[in-house]
């Protein structure tokens, strides 16, 4: 006779954060707007990021300049990062504020936790801006802070 046993419950995870502000990585990196593309494949690829906040002179975020912003941008000049006989263009004066997503979709450091969450479902977005009160730019919030904070519970 074959009998099989249940497998247990796996643990229920609640998130261990209350607000934004304890979420949020504080260590900020960003591009100015006047940064040219080759300083923001630099910053990307220095850092092992896939994309950072473009600020502007107040510390504002005004939007997101992502690898994905430099490829087309390569392309449309045509360059590839395919071929090794077309290198990148060091003398690429292009600005990143000509090619980033001007999107900016931001929290306050005192919002809940679990609406964070919410927005970065809806939005169907992986990071989140907190800024303060004057809209200066105070942290960032990864799916990846999110889920270090989850705990069983």
């Amino acid at each position: 006779m074959l009998s099989t046993v249940p497998k247990p419950a796996a643990p229920r995870l609640t998130l261990g954060a209350a607000t934004a502000a304890d979420l949020m990585a504080v260590d900020l990196v960003s591009l100015h707007v006047s940064a040219t593309v080759p300083e923001a494949t630099a910053l990307l690829t220095d850092r092992g990021f896939s994309a950072a906040p473009v600020i502007d002179d107040t510390g504002r975020p005004v939007g997101v300049v992502s690898k994905a912003d430099i490829l087309i941008h390569d392309h449309e000049q045509g360059r590839s990062v395919a071929r090794s006989d077309t290198p990148p263009d060091r003398g690429d004066a292009t600005r990143v504020e000509e090619i980033m997503t001007p999107a900016v979709f931001s929290v306050a450091p005192e919002t809940p936790a679990a609406k964070v969450v919410e927005e970065m479902l809806k939005l169907k977005v992986q990071q989140l801006f907190v800024v303060d009160d004057q809209g200066t730019l105070v942290g960032i919030i990864g799916a990846l802070d999110v889920l270090r904070q989850l705990q069983p519970g």
